[in-house]
């Protein structure tokens, strides 16, 4: 069983770090690194050694046994603290977004995966195929600079001018080493942490087959690569790695310092508006993270989860402009908040007098009554109850007006 290259009193077999990250057991305690099964000593390289009688003069042979595939699989699960670590870093992010958000700063776009998604595989690894882990919690991550590359990418296909490209992302990076008059964009983007589908990593596999054409022959220098002509019945040389699998769930934010924006990009909110075409052309053609060319980072927006954080937002400010209210004054919002949402339901049908819609606006307006309500206060929730009482009760205006003295208030 091979083992990690780290101290024996750490543990050198899977087992030993069940309870680590995925980002640790893909790293620090990769379990990769084989054995002779039979002597037990560390051979240091990426397969065991096993001994078997094979061929037909049933001679003991070394049979080298793979080790990566099983090293990458066991990085793959996720503990219990790998989910709260993920859950409780997506309410972080949501709790910092919120205040940006309503003051309009922020935009968020919600996103699921397609096809698996990779990011990272050019990081060195002993598996030849890395991946970008998020320190210190060792879970996969997109990082902002990366959304920001895509977006930009994306903008350039879109044949936005170029005037607006750089007041959104920045100059473009110059070609000489000269750094004069470079522009700072207005956008910046965050860390994406995906939600996984099923809560675990999953292992892909690539299979090159021209091998002979790339790599020199033994013996040959390496100048010789290439000699042999590229073909197809090369031998296939499968080689695994991570990735995220389809149906993981993306959240992309995206703030804005408004003083770096052009008049024509802050008004009605335009940026948004292009981040928005960007996007949909990056989920459409272009892809996230790694191997985009065979389909991999392949994503769509998630209308359903946008529309519920869309509802979450409206009903905290709701519950942000309730709390700045006299307890006069939220009386009448909740009153009114009431009958839209009954409005909705009875979709055109009236309710009975007596019942549960009649008693909460003869409520309001015994509540009314109070000496501790200011005249306008009154006259407000008369107001409301005109408005929406005939609406929703079988009750004529002028009836109502009679049975809860409505021309009190009004006095």
């Amino acid at each position: 069983m091979p083992i990690a290259a780290v101290p024996r009193y750490l543990g050198e077999h899977y087992d030993d770090f069940q309870q680590t990250s995925p980002g640790l057991r893909f790293g620090m305690y990769l379990c990769i690194w084989g054995v002779d099964r039979r002597s037990q000593k560390a051979l240091w390289e990426t397969h065991d050694v096993d001994y078997q009688q094979r061929g037909q003069d049933r001679r003991e042979r070394q049979i080298p046994i793979d080790t990566k595939k099983d090293a990458i699989k066991h990085a793959c699960g996720l503990t219990e603290n790998d989910k709260n670590a993920m859950h409780a870093w997506q309410q972080r992010q949501q709790r910092q977004a919120r205040p940006l958000l309503e003051q309009g700063l922020l935009a968020e776009f919600f996103a699921e995966s397609v096809a698996p998604f990779a990011t990272g595989l050019g990081n060195e690894h002993p598996t030849e195929n890395g991946f970008a882990f998020l320190w210190p919690y060792g879970l996969p991550y997109l990082s902002g600079s990366g959304v920001k590359g895509v977006l930009r990418q994306a903008a350039r296909e879109l044949d936005w001018p170029q005037d607006e490209r750089e007041a959104l992302f920045g100059s473009e990076p110059p070609d000489d080493d000269q750094q004069a008059n470079l522009r700072r964009g207005a956008l910046s983007f965050w860390d994406v942490v995906p939600m996984l589908e099923g809560n675990a990593l999953r292992v892909e596999v690539m299979t090159p087959h021209q091998s002979h054409y790339y790599q020199p022959r033994p013996g040959q220098q390496e100048r010789n690569a290439g000699s042999n002509s590229p073909h197809d019945s090369g031998s296939p040389n499968p080689i695994f790695f991570l990735s995220v699998p389809p149906g993981s769930k993306f959240v992309f934010r995206v703030t804005c310092d408004p003083q770096y924006l052009s008049p024509g990009l802050r008004a009605d909110n335009l940026w948004q508006q292009r981040l928005r075409q960007a996007f949909e052309h990056a989920f459409d053609w272009l892809g996230f993270g790694a191997k985009t060319a065979v389909g991999y980072g392949a994503l769509r927006f998630d209308e359903q989860a946008q529309q519920k954080a869309q509802a979450e937002l409206q009903q905290a400010q709701r519950q942000k402009q309730l709390a700045s209210l006299t307890p006069a004054q939220r009386a009448i919002e909740e009153y009114a908040q009431y009958m839209a949402k009954r409005q909705q339901e009875i979709r055109g049908r009236k309710t009975l007098v007596g019942q549960q819609d009649y008693q909460r606006t003869q409520a309001l307006a015994q509540q009314a009554q109070s000496p501790d309500w200011s005249p306008e206060e009154k006259r407000a929730a008369a107001d409301a109850i005109e408005q929406w009482a005939p609406q929703i009760i079988q009750l004529e205006l002028r009836e109502l007006r009679k049975r809860l003295n409505l021309s009190a208030l009004r006095t």
